[in-house]
């Protein structure tokens, strides 16, 4: 199961997530991050970098989020990755 980020990221956009991602699968969405999962290896080094805790598996994305699981694969497959704009 790939990992999502939820709420919490929008307006914060931190980016330690992107820092400790071996597969660079993270997204930026202008407000927020997303995460590619198709991409996402599923390592879990996102979610200790979160400073905000916006980072789940999506087995463990709480109920009122559940929504961005599908905004994370939606957005994800269409916005430019993180890693090359730097």
């Amino acid at each position: 199961m790939p990992h999502v980020i939820c709420e919490p990221c929008i307006g914060v956009k931190d980016r330690s997530c992107q820092e400790v991602c071996p597969v660079e699968c993270i997204y930026d969405a202008g407000e927020q991050l997303y995460i590619h999962p198709d991409e996402c290896i599923d390592c879990g080094a996102c979610v200790p970098a979160c400073p905000v805790s916006a980072i789940y598996p999506e087995e463990d994305v709480p109920e009122g989020w559940r929504g961005y699981i599908e905004k994370n694969r939606t957005w994800a497959q269409t916005l430019p990755n993180v890693h090359v704009l730097e």
